[in-house]
């Protein structure tokens, strides 16, 4: 299991929304093929075919819950978590 399955794993659990590393949950984006755009301590997130848009900022080192569930919801509904290399 990758690095980038464990993370994902993680999230889809739903378990441990308030310690998501915030630059863990960076790297399964890229991952999953989303593209990112920093403005400020904004990290905005797109991906071609997903109308959606994530706009995420950290709270220290950690992910914002919210933010995390928002990321889950995307990935459950776009059905992204097949494999983490952006295919589905």
């Amino acid at each position: 299991m990758t690095q980038i399955d464990k993370i994902l794993a993680r999230l889809l659990r739903g378990t441990s929304d308030s310690a998501i590393d915030f630059q863990d949950l960076r790297r399964l984006l890229h991952a999953l093929g989303f593209e990112e755009r920093i403005r400020g301590s904004h990290h905005i997130y797109s991906r071609d075919g997903i109308p959606d848009i994530l706009n995420l900022q950290p709270r220290g080192k950690l992910a914002k819950p919210y933010q995390v569930k928002q990321v889950r919801r995307v990935i459950v509904t776009y059905k992204l978590g097949g494999t983490a290399d952006g295919e589905d």
